[in-house]
C-alpha cells in the first residue's frame, strides 16, 4: 500500500491505542491459567493476533466479545501441552521470546515459525539455555523447534541484549518445581519492561520479585489464578501522535496512564529536550522511540542518541533505514555501532517516495514527517503489525490521508 500525505497540522482529541506489550503479556498469563479470565483492550494488531494464534495452537480458547476489545480466554496446562501445529508468531519478536520457555514446560516437541526476518533474529540466549539444559533448540532460518523439559535452576543471562528473554522465564519458571533465580550480568536495559511482565504474573497471582538489582527469584510450583484485567494506553505508539505536537499540532491524546512503568512513558521529556535543542539522549531502556525521535531530531535542530545498538534486530536495521529515507529530506546522519548523530540541516521536501522497510515505527516516524512537508510512503501497509488505524486516527485529526493499494 502507498500513502500520500498533503502537509496539515493536526488538531483535535484522539485515544491512544491499548498497549501491545502489556497486551501480549497479560493474554500469555490468561493462555497459562487454566480458568477463564476476560482482557479488555485487545487490538486487532497483527503482533497481538500472533500471540493469541500462539496460545490457540497450544491450546488455549478464546473468543472477541462486546466492543471486539475484550478477549475472553480459558488456558491450557502448558506442562502437558503437546501441539500438533507450529505456533505461527508472524512478525513478532515479542510474540517468540515470550512463548520459547512457557513451550518447554511440557518436553514435548514445539515448532515455531514466522517471517524470514523473525526467523533469523538472533535467539543465542535459548540456544545456550537448551543446550546447557540438555534439551532440543534448533534455528535454520525458516523455523525454530524446541523440546524440553524446562527445569527451576539457577540461570543467567546479559542485561544487554533483549529483555524478552528474561520475561520468557519469567512466564515459565513459576510453573517447574522448585525456586529458581534469574541472575542479569550488567548493566541491564530495558529494565522497565522487565517490571511490566513482573506486573503482568502478579495480576495472575503468580509472584516473582527483584531479589537484589540484579538477581530474579521466582519461586516454584504456582499457578496462574484467573481474573479481569484491562490494557493500559500505549505510550509507545501514543509517541507518534504526541509527536505531531512538536511540529506545530495541537493534538490531546487520551487513555494514558499518568503513573504507567512503560518504558517509553519517557518520550514528553525526550520530546521537550529535541524541541529546544540538540540533545544527547541514551535511548537503551526505550530503543523503540528511536524511530519517531530521529524524525523529530531531523525536522529540529538534530541531536546525538547513544545506546542504539539493538535497532539492528528489529523488524528492519531502523538506525540505518532512517539514516536513508531522512536523507531524502536533505539531512544529514551519521550510523555508529552504538550511537547515532542527527546534523543539524535545511530540512525540505523529499523529490522520491519514501520506503517503509516492512516496519511500523519507520512508516509512522515518516508520516510524521510528511505532514510538514508532504510527500508519499511506499510499503504503509506496515503499520498493521502494531497500529492498524493509525492513517484513521491521523486524519481524524485533519492530516491529508489518501491510501492507494498497490
Amino acid at each position: 500500500m502507498k500513502v500520500i500525505i498533503t502537509p496539515s497540522k493536526a488538531t483535535g482529541a484522539v485515544k491512544a491505542p491499548p498497549s501491545k506489550s502489556m497486551a501480549h503479556r497479560l493474554l500469555i498469563c490468561a493462555g497459562m491459567c487454566e480458568v477463564e479470565s476476560i482482557i479488555h483492550g485487545i487490538s486487532e494488531s497483527e503482533d497481538v493476533s500472533a500471540t493469541l494464534d500462539c496460545l490457540s495452537a497450544m491450546g488455549a480458547k478464546y473468543q472477541r466479545i462486546e466492543d471486539g476489545e475484550t478477549i475472553k480466554i480459558r488456558g491450557v496446562d502448558f506442562t502437558k501441552a503437546a501441539p500438533s501445529e507450529a505456533l505461527n508468531c508472524r512478525e513478532s519478536g515479542s510474540t517468540v521470546r515470550f512463548f520459547i520457555p512457557p513451550a518447554l514446560l511440557s518436553g514435548n516437541t514445539v515448532m515455531f515459525r514466522g517471517s524470514e526476518t523473525l526467523m533469523k533474529r538472533p535467539m543465542d540466549v535459548y540456544k545456550k539455555l537448551c543446550d546447557d539444559g540438555g534439551m532440543l533448540f534448533i534455528q535454520d532460518g525458516n523455523s525454530i523447534v524446541a523440546k524440553g523439559k524446562l527445569t527451576s535452576g539457577n540461570y543467567t543471562v546479559v542485561g544487554n541484549i533483549s529483555s524478552q528473554f528474561i520475561s520468557g522465564l519469567l512466564f515459565a519458571l513459576p510453573m517447574c518445581e522448585g525456586d529458581s533465580t534469574i541472575s542479569i550480568i550488567p548493566p541491564i536495559e530495558s529494565r522497565s519492561y522487565i517490571e511490566l511482565t513482573l506486573s503482568a504474573l502478579a495480576t495472575f497471582g503468580v509472584k516473582a520479585e527483584w531479589k537484589d538489582d540484579h538477581t530474579l527469584f521466582v519461586g516454584g510450583s504456582q499457578r496462574y489464578k484467573e481474573c479481569e484485567a484491562v490494557v493500559e494506553g500505549d505510550y509507545s505508539n501514543a509517541a507518534f501522535l504526541d509527536a505531531l505536537n512538536i511540529l506545530g499540532g495541537d493534538v490531546k491524546t487520551e487513555g494514558l496512564f499518568e503513573n504507567s512503568i512503560q518504558g517509553d512513558s519517557v518520550y514528553p521529556r525526550y520530546f521537550e529536550m529535541i524541541a529546544k535543542g540538540s540533545p544527547s539522549i541514551h535511548i537503551g531502556d526505550c530503543p523503540d522511540l528511536g524511530p519517531i525521535m530521529f524524525a523529530l531530531s531531523a525536522a529540529k535542530f538534530g541531536g546525538i542518541f547513544s545506546g542504539t545498538r539493538r535497532l539492528k534486530i528489529k523488524e528492519s536495521d531502523r538506525a540505518s533505514v532512517m539514516a536513508e529515507e531522512l536523507r531524502k529530506f536533505g539531512v544529514s546522519v551519521t550510523v555508529n555501532d552504538d550511537s547515532v548523530v542527527i546534523y543539524p540541516s535545511e530540512f525540505r521536501k523529499p523529490t522520491e517516495p519514501l520506503f517503509g522497510h516492512n516496519d511500523h515505527r519507520i512508516v509512522m516516524s515518516l508520516a510524521v514527517l510528511l505532514t510538514i512537508t508532504g510527500g508519499e510512503i511506499e510499503g504503509a501497509e506496515a503499520v498493521t503489525k502494531s497500529f492498524p488505524d493509525f492513517f484513521e486516527k491521523i486524519s481524524s485529526l485533519g492530516i491529508g490521508v489518501e491510501k492507494i493499494d498497490t
